[in-house]
């Protein structure tokens, strides 16, 4: 059996996400790069936050799936630069997370040429809610089942929701 760069992609793509299993690695646009090197399979991820717990779940999810598709030298690497940010969720990542009942993030904030403003107050986020669409939400906690998401409110339908915040 021959196997290509694009076999191998197509299979690392199949990967879905530990913490948030309605995405795969690719929709949630941690998997930087599948390539083969010296007989070898190396994949590239991103952690989505420094000391992401899933780490090591996504990376031993990796190679078990190539393993099982004949890949028998599977390294997977940890690149951090450019960090990875939320703007690299993919448009179906965003569709998948707001059909799990997740608010989907906005766009990243950008950082500011010169020197950091200073922000006394709380940040206030328009999140709409993924059940009923009001933007008229209040968070209620801003962290929920994991680090990278917040707990929340709709104020119009009543329910409460998570929402994927921007990186």
């Amino acid at each position: 059996m021959v196997m290509t760069r694009g076999r191998a992609r197509v299979v690392a793509e199949t990967v879905t996400d530990p913490e948030l299993p309605m995405l795969t690695l690719a929709d949630l646009g941690v998997l930087r790069d599948v390539a083969e090197e010296d007989g070898r399979v190396v994949v590239s991820i991103t952690p989505t936050y420094t000391g992401c717990p899933a780490m090591d779940t996504m990376r031993d999810d990796l190679v078990h799936a190539l393993r099982a598709e004949g890949y028998a030298d599977v390294e997977v690497r940890t690149v951090l630069h450019p960090p990875w940010s939320t703007d690299w969720i993919t448009e179906d990542g965003r569709r998948k997370l707001a059909e799990a009942g997740i608010a989907p993030p906005g766009a990243a904030p950008r950082p500011a040429e010169g020197p950091v403003p200073l922000t006394l107050g709380p940040t206030v986020r328009r999140v709409r809610c993924p059940r009923c669409g009001s933007a008229e939400t209040e968070e209620l906690s801003r962290f929920s089942a994991t680090a990278c998401k917040a707990l929340r409110r709709c104020r119009a339908c009543a329910e409460p929701f998570e929402h994927f915040k921007e990186i």
